[in-house]
């Protein structure tokens, strides 16, 4: 069987498109040990979207496409963005399996309330959106990356075949890493500050920085709302922004150092960092919020807080670091259950149990 993957990250040298880079490739890997033959590819390398300012590569990409079709000759292809090449490979006919890692239609009414409020903006908005909505109805399957993902495509399109795809990870490449020091009592912050809806949950940690000043915490992170943090929680002496790590190896060290890892998010689905966090062995705590509760166990590997309540965040803290005992059990049951529930084999072959049926190889 061969599968075309192709990432929707293009060039980008943020923490979260290089990671989402770096993990489809691993998955590429662990499908060939199922006697797959892939290719990863960037989306932009191969296909420009119209309306667009870049004329010459939008015609030249159209035989870029061909000749890579053609000479690739993929069974399957799995994309991880609802764009243009998904639109391409429609066409073609060739099976196509849309990766999903977001609450699409909640970020396309942000973009338009608050990015691109301008009409020319929102235009272009909305002919992307449009391009999206016809990649999700012609797909040969939509793959949410877990099960509340799932219930927000069902309803924007009931009728569609939605499988939820096991993203896993690398244990391998997670592991203790000597190279950057903290102080201690620490909790690590590994987020983005690119949609305010997830982002704007941070700022329950005014009073937690206000009523802890012993502890430090450290925020790993950036994007436009990056200044909107800063302003509210950057006064605290006990609160540190690191700015974007170099993914992976600054990421590998600096969630060695910290005590606990920490997700304050008012939106999210299965962020990576926190299944990386627990193989590293941290008891986490995350927001209660989107598909966070799939990927950690509470009271078990970490613990779930309330959305907006500070009271959580300030008791789960203190039990985790007055109790080491417990941090210590918290991170080794992590460990093991990212390992046994989110290893890549458990993944790849949840993948090719979801597209066997729709693919014409025998192989």
């Amino acid at each position: 069987m061969r599968i075309l993957i192709v990432s929707g990250a293009g060039g980008g040298t943020s923490k979260g498109s290089i990671g989402k880079y770096y993990h489809l490739k691993d998955f590429g890997e662990s499908l060939t040990k199922f006697g797959v033959i892939y290719k990863l590819i960037r989306e932009t390398d191969y296909v420009v979207g119209f309306p667009t300012k870049q004329l010459g590569k939008y015609f030249s990409s159209k035989k870029k496409f061909k000749d890579l079709i053609s000479e690739f000759r993929p069974d399957a292809v799995l994309v991880d963005r609802q764009s243009n090449f998904g639109l391409e490979i429609i066409k073609t006919g060739i099976p196509l399996f849309v990766l999903l890692r977001g609450h699409y239609w909640s970020e396309i009414e942000f973009a338009k309330d608050t990015i691109h409020k301008n009409k020319i903006m929102q235009k272009v908005v909305d002919v992307r959106a449009n391009v999206a909505e016809q990649v999700f109805a012609g797909a040969t399957a939509i793959l949410p990356i877990c099960k509340y993902l799932s219930n927000v495509v069902k309803e924007y399109h009931p009728t569609q075949k939605t499988d939820i795809f096991l993203e896993g990870v690398d244990s391998s490449k997670w592991y203790k890493k000597d190279g950057m020091s903290l102080q201690h009592p620490c909790v690590g912050l590994l987020q983005d500050a690119n949609w305010w809806r997830k982002t704007k949950e941070m700022l329950v940690l005014e009073n937690v920085l206000k009523t802890m000043p012993d502890i430090h915490f450290y925020w790993a992170g950036d994007g436009q709302y990056k200044d909107k943090i800063l302003d509210r929680l950057g006064k605290f002496d006990n609160f540190h922004w690191l700015g974007s790590l170099s993914y992976p190896d600054k990421v590998r060290e600096y969630l060695s150092e910290i005590d606990i890892y920490a997700i304050i998010t008012g939106m999210d689905t299965t962020p990576l960092s926190l299944k990386e966090a627990q193989l590293m062995e941290k008891p986490v705590i995350a927001t209660n919020v989107g598909g966070n509760s799939e990927i950690m166990k509470d009271g078990e590997t970490g613990f779930l807080v309330r959305e907006g309540n500070q009271e959580d965040v300030i008791e789960k803290i203190s039990l985790l670091l007055n109790d080491k005992e417990l941090a210590d059990k918290f991170g080794k049951e992590g460990c093991k259950f990212i390992q046994q529930e989110f290893s890549l084999e458990a993944s790849a072959k949840n993948f090719l149990d979801i597209i066997r049926p729709f693919v014409k190889t025998k192989n």
